[in-house]
């Protein structure tokens, strides 16, 4: 009966384990799916609203919210970088448009980015299921290319639809490139090694130039620091020009829209097309310039041809025909500014190794910054229609060419000056240290002589040898050891003489180091001698007293001072107290 009432010990409670989902990795995938999904959902939908805004105050709309909502899902494309195709031209010829505000494709970039990122981030419960990276590449862009598609079928029938081939090419590559880099900053944005396909000599340097360090990211920072230095410049070039051109700019956007909406949306497109603004201008002093058209070139030195400029504010700053000015030419500062931004960055590493080194880092930054522009001026450019605007803005190879001359012309033969600044800025650290050593020493650098100091009166101290050396110590038979003294002119203080002196006559009377062995005791003990002949071993050990140690092989020094003094006899103890009972008589 106990056995059923009676409560055991009680048993350690174990935290509680999170349960683990049941179709662990079907539900993550399917999360990474419905994340795609609305990411696309998200961009859509905000430009949608924009575009409703624009439709409903406009006072004469062209056409109905089917007319904006298919504009909306165009301009949604459009930032992914698809063309689109204008029907409704006054030629009655299609027109292509596919110059892409640079600002827009920000957009859906950072949502897909954003919904890969969350997916791979772990929860604080650890119950929420998690796909591997791959799977979740896929899964979110699945989920983007499925609503991407729809709005490709709904906005092919309105007025500017989007181009079938260029839709499929562009929407897939922007929704793997930056869930791509939502798996990378989920990671902790590493430069882990490349996939174990690659050949071996491929492979190699690529995990060589992955570490910390190396050649490579050195020539990363100074080409990142380069493009960055390039489109700023660019940047300042047209909020510069937009100043200078104010009346021009004001004219155009006044007479473009005379209603607020239509304002509104002139606005907002400007805004979008400052980064293209930007990468315009830094071709502009690159010296390659931009196409207005496929008959006029814009460059510091002239705007040659015939302009087909549209009606609209950032083309109003666009320099007059014929040749250019001492103020165009100033936009070359913003090259040299970037060659010199090489030259800092790639020097930074020159602590670490030679100069051909330091040489090779700008040069390789300058190729990675090439390789920049010229994807930057491939992105802003695009054509506006047909015949004359088919081509609008910088052409790619030629910009990216111009970047790579300018930084490597102006950063290699910078870095190495700025190595050889740093260099000689270490090295002569220690000047301004020595020179005022030297003025403090004076101008022999001997240091100055210091009067002598009386020397205080001193006690009567017993009586010794006088000299500069102390009495002679035996230290050794057949060597002697002095013991120097002080000088006499050295002042010192009485109890430091005075201490000095009886050390000094102790070490006159005590015997010379009887721990040394003396000559000859290797023979004797059976220790091996210089020739080489190992003499007889030393005694037996006492087998009676197995535990006793063996005789000491040190025989006791013969004193040089005189015979040893005889042993002192044992003083005789007391016999112990007898007890009580012991005692006679008792």
């Amino acid at each position: 009966m106990t056995q059923t009432t009676d409560h055991g010990p009680a048993l350690p409670q174990t935290p509680e384990l999170p349960v683990p989902v049941q179709g662990g990795r079907r539900a993550a995938l399917m999360a990474c799916l419905i994340r795609g999904a609305t990411a696309a959902g998200l961009g859509l939908g905000a430009l949608t609203v924009l575009v409703m805004m624009v439709w409903i105050s406009s006072p004469y709309p062209d056409s109905g919210p089917h007319g904006a909502l298919h504009v909306a899902a165009s301009l949604w494309l459009l930032a992914h970088g698809t063309e689109l195709v204008r029907s409704d031209t006054l030629y009655g010829t299609a027109a292509p448009v596919g110059l892409v505000p640079l600002l827009l494709v920000v957009l859906p970039a950072w949502l897909i980015h954003r919904a890969t990122r969350d997916a791979l981030v772990p929860d604080g419960t650890g119950l929420r299921p998690r796909p591997s990276p791959r799977g979740a590449v896929c899964a979110v862009t699945l989920g983007y290319l499925l609503v991407g598609t729809a709005a490709a079928v709904y906005a092919a029938g309105g007025p500017i639809a989007p181009g079938p081939l260029s839709t499929a090419c562009h929407l897939p590559l922007v929704a793997l490139a930056a869930a791509a880099t939502g798996v990378w900053a989920a990671n902790g944005r590493p430069l882990g090694p490349p996939p174990v396909r690659l050949p071996a000599r491929l492979r190699e340097p690529l995990m060589r130039a992955a570490l910390p360090g190396s050649r490579f990211e050195a020539a990363a920072r100074a080409a990142t620091a380069a493009t960055a230095v390039l489109v700023g410049g660019g940047a300042l070039l047209v909020a510069t020009a937009l100043v200078w051109h104010a009346d021009a700019t004001q004219d155009s956007f006044l007479h473009l829209a005379r209603i607020w909406s239509g304002r509104l949306a002139v606005l907002l497109l400007g805004i979008a097309l400052v980064p293209n603004a930007a990468v315009w201008a830094a071709a502009y002093g690159l010296g390659p310039g931009f196409a207005l058209g496929t008959g006029a070139t814009a460059t510091p030195l002239a705007l040659s041809g015939d302009p087909a400029l549209p009606s609209f504010p950032l083309v109003a700053i666009v320099p007059a025909q014929g040749p250019g000015t001492p103020l165009n030419w100033s936009a070359v500062l913003v090259p040299v500014a970037a060659g010199l931004a090489v030259a800092v960055f790639a020097a930074a590493r020159a602590d670490a190794v030679r100069r051909r080194d330091t040489a090779a880092d700008a040069l390789l930054a300058a190729a990675f910054c090439g390789l920049a522009v010229a994807a930057l001026a491939a992105a802003a450019s695009g054509p506006l229609g047909t015949d004359r605007l088919a081509e609008f803005g910088p052409v790619w190879w030629s910009a990216g060419a111009a970047a790579l001359l300018w930084t490597a012309g102006i950063g290699v033969p910078g870095a190495l000056l700025v190595r050889e600044w740093r260099g000689r800025g270490a090295s002569a650290g220690w000047l301004p240290a020595v020179r005022a050593g030297v003025r403090a020493r004076g101008t022999t650098g001997a240091p100055e002589p210091q009067p002598p100091l009386p020397a205080p009166a001193t006690p009567s101290a017993p009586a010794g040898p006088v000299g500069p050396a102390g009495p002679a110590v035996p230290e050794s038979p057949g060597r002697t050891a002095v013991r120097p003294t002080a000088p006499p002119d050295t002042p010192k203080a009485p109890a430091q003489a005075k201490a000095l002196e009886v050390l000094d006559s102790l070490d006159a009377e005590a015997e010379p180091y009887d721990y040394l062995p003396p000559d000859g005791w290797a023979e004797r003990r059976g220790r091996p001698t210089v020739d080489g002949n190992a003499p007889p071993p030393a005694g037996p050990v006492d087998p009676a007293r197995p535990w006793a140690a063996p005789p000491s092989p040190w025989p006791s020094a013969p004193s040089p001072v005189g015979p040893p003094s005889p042993a002192k006899p044992r003083k005789p103890t007391a016999p112990p107290p007898a007890a009580e009972g012991d005692r006679p008589g008792t």
